[in-house]
């Protein structure tokens, strides 16, 4: 008999351990929710000023486009009316001595818009050389890296970073990570994103809610391993996760949720650093003769 009282006794004991744990594992979710919130929030400000910057950005190539029609408008103008001073000679030698040099001057402007527009034109080849060339040739190979509207994108799929439906490191991953962690400390002035993208198939783990939270702590994982590991400032680094809703292919197919199944290393240079490229305009104030 007394061995059947002591089984209600066990179970209740057995019970609250088991709540205990379970709150105690609450907890830990919640703060790391809290955290995530935090770093969402930090991503979201990046982006806004990667927004901005690239309106900015956009907005010097289309101006400079117009200055160098109108330009190109006006020195065709300047041409027809030296053509008919040296017609007629009726202007005087002075007039077309100042036309000669209005021409030059705007010879010299078009030139220099040309330049200034080629210079943005080919901002995305310069920073793929640049980030790119801490790697050797064989070093290279398996990064893709591109440049989008002076952003620089560094992607990498899901099975080259972390363990199958895990969001851990796997052990393979070191040699990628490595790759990236050169290139992100040849340039120590620019900020760094790491975005973590999934495929649209729910995620099946009693620790992890939805594909939201696999893409946010898969991407809080890179982040972590290339502070510790690789002595990236943390202070550069934002986690954050898109879950399924970035996909670049069609999740109907496996090759697609392949694709999507991916995390980006995000490198933005300062609004400051591309206006470098640009220059200053030359002076293009016609010679007094």
């Amino acid at each position: 008999m007394k061995i059947y009282h002591l089984i209600p006794l066990v179970l209740v004991v057995a019970t609250v351990t088991q709540s205990c744990v379970s709150s105690k594992k609450y907890k830990e979710l919640e703060g790391n929710y809290t955290q995530l919130q935090n770093s969402t929030q930090d991503l979201s400000v990046k982006y806004q000023r990667s927004e901005q910057a690239l309106a900015v950005s956009n907005s010097r190539i289309t101006s400079l486009e117009e200055q160098l029609a109108s330009e190109r408008s006006n020195n065709n103008s300047l041409k027809d009316a030296l053509n008919k001073c040296l017609a007629g000679n009726n202007q005087g030698g002075a007039n077309i001595a100042k036309l000669v040099d209005e021409i030059n001057a705007s010879n010299k402007y078009i030139q220099y818009l040309v330049a200034t527009k080629n210079k943005s034109d080919s901002l995305n080849m310069v920073l793929t050389n640049n980030l790119t060339r801490s790697l050797s040739r064989e070093e290279a190979q398996g990064v893709d890296v591109q440049v989008l509207k002076g952003v620089v994108y560094i992607s990498l799929s899901d099975n080259m970073l972390y363990k199958s439906g895990s969001y851990e490191i796997s052990d393979k991953a070191g040699a990628a990570l490595a790759k990236i962690a050169k290139i992100i400390t040849d340039y120590s002035t620019y900020d760094v994103l790491i975005e973590g993208n999934t495929d649209n198939v729910p995620i099946k783990q009693t620790n992890i809610r939805n594909n939201w939270d696999l893409s946010t702590l898969r991407a809080s994982s890179v982040v972590q391993a290339l502070q510790n590991t690789y002595n990236v400032d943390p202070k550069r680094l934002t986690a954050g996760g898109r879950g399924e809703y970035n996909p670049i292919a069609d999740n109907a197919t496996p090759t697609g949720k392949s694709q999507n199944r991916r995390t980006q290393i995000i490198i933005t240079p300062k609004l400051d650093q591309f206006m470098d490229l640009i220059g200053k305009a030359p002076d293009t104030t016609p010679v007094k003769q």
